[in-house]
């Protein structure tokens, strides 16, 4: 009994932050920031977030004549998205946001629900400071590494689908069928190394 006393008076009596698991993300979201205290994005642009896809796009050269940001940190889900949201995206006031996330939650095991209600926690989260700003969802994509999972993320697609078509600030943006090939599996081409 004495020991587990000791343990718990032990662990009240660390600092809070040393309770506190460290979030995996800081360093990416720091890093976005300190490219934001030199090089600040105008107002009004249009800001990309999400996963890998996001982060690996080099949204500059396929849309030169645009004011983008690029905030996409590989590895992350909806929720990342949601928590980090006044430093990805809100803070830039942007008119456009185009999210990518989804994917590597169906990969950890979340359900097509959650996601879903991921990405209307990320919608309120974005209008209740931004009423007027628009978001484009870029469905979940089928991928090789993730084929058996597919049925969950169209799923989740069709979901998001329905709460886009409710809302007219919000838009949905489907390409399954043109990353399937012949075979209706997806085409090897369009992926890198990880499948992904």
């Amino acid at each position: 009994m004495k020991l587990v006393f000791f343990a718990v008076t032990l662990l009240a009596a660390l600092p809070a932050a040393a309770q506190q698991p460290t979030d995996r993300w800081e360093k990416d979201i720091s890093a976005f920031e300190a490219t934001d205290a030199t090089s600040p994005m105008p107002k009004g642009g249009i800001v990309f977030v999400g996963s890998s896809t996001i982060r690996l796009w080099d949204v500059a050269r396929y849309f030169p004549d645009l004011k983008i940001l690029n905030r996409g940190f590989g590895g992350s889900e909806l929720a990342d998205a949601v928590r980090h949201i006044d430093r990805l995206v809100l803070k830039h006031e942007p008119r456009l946001v185009v999210l990518y996330a989804g994917d590597n939650d169906i990969g950890a095991g979340r359900l097509a629900e959650q996601v879903a209600v991921e990405f209307e926690r990320f919608v309120r989260a974005v209008h209740s400071k931004l009423p007027q700003t628009r978001i484009l969802y870029l469905a979940i994509k089928p991928s090789l590494l993730r084929w058996m999972q597919v049925d969950r993320m169209r799923a989740a697609n069709d979901m998001i689908r329905a709460i886009c078509e409710r809302d007219d600030r919000l838009a949905f943006l489907d390409f399954d069928d043109a990353m399937l090939g012949w075979n209706e599996k997806p085409r090897r081409e369009l992926f890198v190394e990880d499948g992904l």
